[in-house]
């Protein structure tokens, strides 16, 4: 399996964990039949190698042929670059270590970055400076340092927090917001193995109606929303751990002697059952600041409901 670093790879996240879980993508395949990771060693033997692996950074290819995720049908990281080829001035926010935009077949002349933890602020920049792209420390929660109608396109993939005003400030008039984000109750399967189960408000957070309303709250039109229910795979117990250990906010407390019984007995389910499925969340968000013409047509907004 091909790690996801083309057309859809994942954006990286942040080590402080927003409201509810989010779980940024394994690398996608087709599932298979037969869960190739079975049969690579002793449940011992696969904790040992999945805890001596190092986490940090965003590629998860230490996972291949041992977990796989499907892709959202949408293609998002592709869609991204075309809107990039269209556009004169994009903002990628969040970027984590720059991957996706680093992918990109064509960015606009003036491209900028935002990220938030240090260690994805050098590994963006490292990456991206030498493609003409600036990369910009700034915390998710602050306002952006970037002047009134700054971009044509603001883009961003699995945002730990939107601040939606502040993109229709940046964003001019005409301007697109593209964005992918983690749905509800996204791999809660996992989480809920270990954790138990989890409320209702957790599970209903990160809903993709109320980013719209949000959206068009700001001033926004919004004019596409689209979910996804996408199937999880892992082949095998050391997945599970790699998985836990980069992916800090699913299981807040994990540590493989807190929940070795846990482990254990999840890795005889997968010798004896096959690959543990979850359930991976997605949703796409499109919005775009009217022109000043337009902006009577705002009073009334169509739900997301009735998006085409």
């Amino acid at each position: 399996m091909v790690p996801e670093r083309g057309p859809d790879a994942p954006v990286p996240a942040r080590p402080t964990p927003p409201a509810t879980p989010l779980a940024p993508a394994t690398p996608a395949a087709t599932p298979s039949a037969a869960p190739p990771g079975r049969g690579l060693g002793t449940f011992d033997e696969l904790i040992a190698e999945a805890e001596a692996v190092p986490v940090d950074g965003w590629d998860f290819s230490w996972l291949d042929g041992r977990a796989t995720e499907e892709r959202p049908a949408w293609g998002y990281a592709r869609s991204m670059g075309e809107r990039m080829a269209r556009a004169t001035a994009a903002l990628d926010l969040q970027t984590g270590g720059g991957e996706t935009l680093a992918a990109v077949p064509r960015r606009p002349p003036l491209t900028v970055a935002t990220e938030s933890w240090p260690p994805h602020v050098a590994r963006a920049t490292a990456l991206l400076h030498p493609l003409g792209a600036a990369v910009v420390a700034v915390p998710d929660e602050s306002a952006l340092p970037f002047a009134d109608g700054a971009f044509d396109l603001v883009v961003s993939r699995h945002p730990v927090t939107v601040r939606w005003a502040e993109i229709t400030r940046v964003l001019r008039p005409g301007g697109t917001y593209f964005s992918q984000e983690v749905g509800p109750a996204s791999v809660f399967e996992l989480v809920e193995f270990f954790l138990g189960p989890r409320s209702e408000e957790e599970r209903s957070g990160r809903d993709p109606d109320r980013a719209a309303r949000a959206a068009a709250s700001a001033g926004l039109r919004v004019v596409d929303l689209r979910t996804a229910a996408l199937r999880t795979e892992f082949h095998d117990i050391g997945a599970v751990v790699y998985f836990l250990r980069k992916v800090i906010w699913m299981v807040p407390d994990f540590t493989v002697e807190r929940y070795r019984g846990r482990l254990a007995e999840l890795h005889r389910r997968i010798e004896a059952d096959g690959p543990f499925v979850a359930t991976t969340t997605r949703f796409l968000i499109e919005a775009v600041k009217p022109e000043p013409a337009d902006l009577p047509d705002l009073v009334d907004l169509p739900g997301p409901s009735d998006l085409p």
